[in-house]
């Protein structure tokens, strides 16, 4: 039997090949934390405490899907996403920081207005909807997938917080169903917009896991979403409605360009925190 310094130990040396310090580090603590159910702090003033066998299984279990490169994210089931602990897998993207920014744009340019009706496009795991549902006062949200796995993770996690989001199943290349022209405040949308070629410059944990549907858009195509996302957005929002767009950083011009040549009043490209574009917000 082991303390929980040395299984703490023994998680980074076994995964290190895979991920190197300091990643080793902080993925050995997220496991740490969800099999013992301690917080960083609890962690720190147990080191010296005995693990119980059945604890210690799990950790060895989860170690070894962590060397073959499974992302920390699948093998303990859940993400953190803008304040709420969602489930994931490998029907769904692993929700990134850079989409919490789209949402946090969203809450700030809407903050203090109640009732709003809000579309999520290619809604994964239900992540921006349900992070916009968690923190819009009355807000009637929607959530668009095509993949019937994805949409029963999202399920999941809204039944989890018992957030009201009505999912709809279709792909967003057919006619949107069970929502008016005109009758929308707020458009977002994480679509696929990796490109083919840039698969290798891609992390093998990525790759080998992550829905390849979700991620890829073809090369000679890279805005095929975009555009056609933008189509049913002057359908569906109302005048002065908006769409949000998280970009890949290569194309934030083009996108710009796209939605005013689509008759959007206003496109504005918006920044990451590391200064790559990363959103487009429009305004019908």
């Amino acid at each position: 039997m082991a303390t929980v310094q040395q299984l703490q130990q023994h998680i980074r040396e076994s995964i290190k090949v895979a991920y190197p310090e300091p990643e080793a580090g902080s993925i050995a603590q997220l496991v740490l934390e969800h099999v013992l159910q301690k917080n960083r702090m609890q962690l720190s003033l147990a080191q010296q405490e005995v693990v119980n066998p059945e604890q210690e299984a799990q950790l060895k279990q989860k170690v070894e899907r962590l060397q073959r490169q499974e992302p920390v994210q699948y093998v303990l089931g859940v993400a953190h996403f803008y304040g709420l602990e969602l489930q994931v897998d490998e029907r769904v993207l692993i929700p990134r920081a850079e989409t919490e920014e789209l949402v946090d744009l969203v809450l700030r340019e809407h903050k203090g207005q109640t009732g709003l009706y809000v579309l999520d496009i290619c809604a994964g795991s239900g992540c921006i909807p349900l992070a916009l549902a968690a923190n819009l006062k009355n807000a009637k949200v929607y959530g668009l997938e095509v993949s019937e796995g994805a949409l029963k993770v999202a399920n999941a996690n809204a039944a989890k917080y018992n957030l009201p989001i009505t999912w709809l199943q279709a792909d967003i290349f057919e006619p949107v169903p069970r929502i008016h022209p005109a009758s929308l405040d707020v458009i977002t949308s994480n679509p696929p917009y990796v490109l083919e070629e840039e698969k290798g410059q891609m992390r093998e944990n990525v790759l080998q896991y992550e829905p390849h549907l979700a991620l890829f858009v073809p090369d000679q195509d890279p805005l095929k979403y975009y555009k056609r996302i933008g189509e049913v957005a002057q359908q569906l929002l109302k005048e002065g409605g908006t769409l949000y767009f998280e970009i890949n950083e290569r194309y934030g011009h083009q996108v710009r360009e796209l939605l005013l040549q689509l008759g959007f009043t206003e496109a504005t490209i918006v920044e990451d925190l590391f200064g790559k574009d990363r959103i487009v917000r429009g305004i019908k």
